[in-house]
């Protein structure tokens, strides 16, 4: 494979203390030599979420891309029509794909770019390994992502509660935020239909850093099974808290071209809501990668309670 002269000279550029790098160098849209790749995988595993400027890619080119680190899924268990004509792996974020994908009042309560604080689709006994997100369309202010560290965010907590937490399991359920299962609208069928739920350990080991994450999210995560619900609650809230301190996240401008690449096993991201009542345009399409399934610190895997596991396209 040939190397470009670009990716001889890849910098890696920290954007915060703990989450997130720039990387400068490197033409996307061109096979990767073997060195750029390991330079990419080493950033990801330690600041979890990386970024590149001026990438010239379409859906191809994003696919292409995404298959040098891993297997590619489809967009989304729940992609259906909503994927472009040609390319199931490619689920767009936008308010149009989000209306066809699942309905309006969907985007009405979750808003047009998805939910709040969340890793990509953890109801699923294998949540994807990686995300990769591209931009093709940005309003002209507003619109970032936020990315936050959930293994600092583990070490951050004192010893008395680690200790707690490693042993805890909770269950992610789609559509638990905002009760999708009643819904009239598209979503509503579909979680009923074929719905997507697993329990996984509340401290999930990454299988490649060997680090402890805090492994729930306020999107999908309904509850830690065999506490009372007052108790789940409790705990729940304050680790959704200690997820989301600035400390542990960075914050990423959109333009059209950039690209975010995530370790969906050691962060969490939150879509933006700044600019859905200004009308501005918003496109961008995201792949994600065939992930594992979680292990907690006891060895113990999670533990399917719908839905099959979730493989290459």
């Amino acid at each position: 494979m040939t190397t470009s002269v670009t990716e001889s000279r890849i910098t890696v550029e920290p954007q915060s203390g703990w989450t997130g790098a720039l990387i400068s160098g490197v033409d996307l849209s061109k096979p990767l030599s073997e060195e750029a790749v390991a330079r990419i995988r080493e950033a990801l595993l330690t600041w979890k979420v990386v970024f590149f400027r001026d990438q010239d890619l379409d859906h191809a080119g994003q696919i292409a891309f995404g298959k040098q680190f891993g297997e590619v899924t489809p967009g989304h268990p729940y992609e259906g029509d909503a994927a472009p004509p040609g390319f199931p792996e490619i689920h767009t974020v936008s308010p149009e794909a989000y209306d066809q994908r699942y309905g309006v009042a969907y985007r009405k309560k979750q808003g047009a770019n998805g939910p709040g604080w969340h890793a990509d689709v953890t109801p699923l006994i294998n949540p994807p390994s990686h995300s990769i997100l591209r931009a093709e369309v940005v309003p002209p202010y507003g619109g970032d992502t936020q990315f936050s560290n959930v293994a600092a965010a583990y070490d951050g907590l004192s010893a008395p509660l680690r200790r707690f937490i490693d042993g805890l399991r909770a269950e992610h359920r789609f559509g638990s935020s905002f009760s999708a299962e009643r819904s009239k609208e598209k979503i509503g069928e579909l979680v009923r239909s074929s719905p997507l739920a697993s329990v996984h350990p509340v401290v999930r080991v990454h299988p490649e850093s060997g680090e402890r994450v805090i492994y729930v999210n306020p999107s999908f995560t309904r509850e830690i099974v065999d506490l009372s619900p007052r108790e789940s609650r409790h705990i729940l809230d304050l680790l959704f808290e200690e997820v989301a301190r600035p400390e542990y996240t960075v914050r990423f401008k959109w333009e059209p071209g950039s690209v975010a690449f995530w370790d969906n096993r050691a962060v969490l991201h939150l879509a933006p809501k700044d600019v859905e009542h200004l009308g501005h345009d918003r496109v961008l399409h995201r792949i994600t990668l065939v992930g594992d399934v979680p292990v907690g610190v006891d060895g113990e895997e999670s533990q399917s309670l719908a839905g099959e596991r979730f493989g290459a396209a």
